[in-house]
């Protein structure tokens, strides 16, 4: 199996290459291309996604994906800045279905800015859909009338967009706690209630799951108030970027988590959701372990190994349980590792 390497900027290459060493600790028969994207290929080639990364990412199984932004190319315009690289990627490898776990580790459950008792032993998994909505519906832009400038964009759903993320959740939903809450703002948005009808419909070929439906503030809030109410969501683009970033925090750090961006056939994108931390880059004090569960994540939905993906989970659990943290997850009496040494911890508990 072919794995495209895009480490990206920031701490992307620091954080990947603990990834990469738990991997080929495994010994699996996996080969690795990597390539610069974002904004080390613009610096390289001009292009946040040269044709070159773009071919490469192709024509691989899968791609494990670093991050991309950097302050310094904000000047640039839009279409050249490193952020395009992640929606390019999306878009031309038809990556529709996100998938990002929020779960709470027993060993971190003090470090959440929630009480212990609230967050212990949550599980939730969001399904977002990736290339939709507000994010990429068209007419968009900024324009000038009676002398005063506005700006637009788009909600737009078909209904084959809203079916099949629908699917995505309902199995999801199947090999789990069989729940599932599809949020959306139908007392609201003509897109939402199209969305609800459409969902409900869906879940009729999935009488097995218990299917709920819930507004998106008032889902914003439960995450809050009682998390553990869910086991799968499932949204659109806007609504599941902002309540997956929400979900993040009750796990104590977004260091912790993984994401996969899935396509019809089960071929991925896996990456942390944390970004480029520019401010640390570098430093080697970077949490590797949302990039190694994004490993694992990837031998289980693309190239089909649950068994080593569970492996990698297993080391990382007991990497936690033997107190070793990085800054970002420490608390009082627990050891302060930089990244590294959290990712030799991984290595020796495989």
């Amino acid at each position: 199996m072919n794995v495209a390497v895009l480490p990206g900027d920031g701490i992307g290459p620091e954080i990947i290459a603990q990834a990469m060493r738990v991997l080929k600790k495994l010994d699996l028969r996996l080969e690795f291309q990597e390539t610069p994207v974002g904004g080390a290929a613009y610096a390289a080639h001009g292009d946040p996604l040269p044709e070159k990364t773009l071919s490469l990412a192709k024509q691989a199984d899968a791609v494990l994906f670093g991050a991309v932004g950097d302050p310094k190319y904000d000047t640039l315009p839009r279409a050249k800045r490193p952020e395009q690289a992640i929606l390019g990627l999306r878009k031309e490898l038809k990556l529709f279905a996100n998938l990002r776990p929020a779960i709470v580790h027993p060993e971190l459950a003090a470090a959440s800015s929630l009480k212990s008792e609230v967050v212990a032993g949550l599980d939730i998994l969001i399904v977002r859909e990736l290339t939709g909505d507000i994010y990429f519906g068209q007419p968009k832009g900024i324009q000038e009338k009676d002398g005063v400038r506005e700006g637009f964009d788009t909600m737009r759903y078909s209904e084959p967009e809203i079916r099949r993320i629908a699917r995505v959740g309902f199995e999801a939903a199947r090999k789990r706690g069989r729940k599932l809450c599809s949020v959306d703002k139908a007392n609201v948005l003509e897109t939402s209630q199209l969305w609800r009808e459409v969902v409900t419909d869906e879940g009729k070929k999935h009488s097995d799951v218990g299917l709920s439906h819930m507004y998106v503030d008032n889902c914003a809030m439960q995450l809050v108030r009682n998390p553990k109410q869910f086991d799968v969501i499932v949204t659109g683009n806007m609504f599941g970027d902002i309540l997956s970033d929400e979900a993040s925090m009750l796990t104590g750090s977004i260091g912790m988590l993984p994401s996969a961006a899935l396509d019809e056939k089960g071929k991925g994108l896996y990456e942390p959701i944390h970004g480029t931390a520019p401010d640390i880059a570098g430093k080697g004090v970077a949490n590797p372990l949302a990039t190694i569960l994004s490993a694992a994540m990837m031998l289980r939905y693309s190239l089909k190994d649950e068994q080593n993906a569970r492996r990698i989970e297993a080391a990382v659990t007991n990497a936690l349980r033997g107190g070793l943290r990085t800054a970002d997850i420490h608390t009082a009496g627990m050891r302060k590792v930089g990244t590294s040494e959290m990712g030799d911890a991984v290595v020796a508990a495989l």
